[in-house]
């Protein structure tokens, strides 16, 4: 069994970060704008805040950090699962597991709302998925 190849976990995670950022682009662009709004103003933020450059760029940070993550998890249970399809997906899953019970607890204690957090369950795992194949497409042993 060889090591994780670390170069490869850098390069499929950059190729996983992209994923991550465009459908995040479409998300948080089109199909969550008003939620987030709407909740915006109920919280009294100021609307502006949500959309600056720092904030932006803060997020697309997180979506690499998030795609270098789901490509070493991939890297790290394919000696187990094996490699493909089926283990990117299990990677991608966990990888979407942790913020999305974060974001559970922020619902639940009225950071955002119940709906935005169920609006957003399908969308955001499709997108750790397709992250974590893209990413998984790039990676190979050491």
């Amino acid at each position: 069994m060889s090591g994780i190849n670390t170069w490869r976990v850098v390069a499929g995670g950059l190729l996983a970060g992209v994923v991550f950022n465009v459908i995040d682009f479409l998300i948080n662009g089109f199909l969550m704008v008003e939620d987030f709004a709407a909740n915006t103003a109920r919280l009294g933020l100021d609307p502006a805040s949500q959309t600056s450059p720092d904030v932006i760029a803060t997020w697309a940070i997180v979506d690499f950090i998030f795609g270098l993550t789901v490509v070493f998890i991939y890297a790290a249970i394919r000696p187990r699962f094996g490699p493909g399809l089926k283990t990117a997906l299990i990677a991608g899953v966990l990888l979407w597991l942790a913020p999305t019970a974060l974001m559970l607890g922020f619902a639940k204690s009225a950071v955002f709302t119940m709906g935005i957090w169920g609006k957003m369950f399908i969308p955001t795992l499709i997108n750790a998925c397709a992250g974590s194949v893209a990413g998984a497409w790039a990676y190979q042993e050491a």
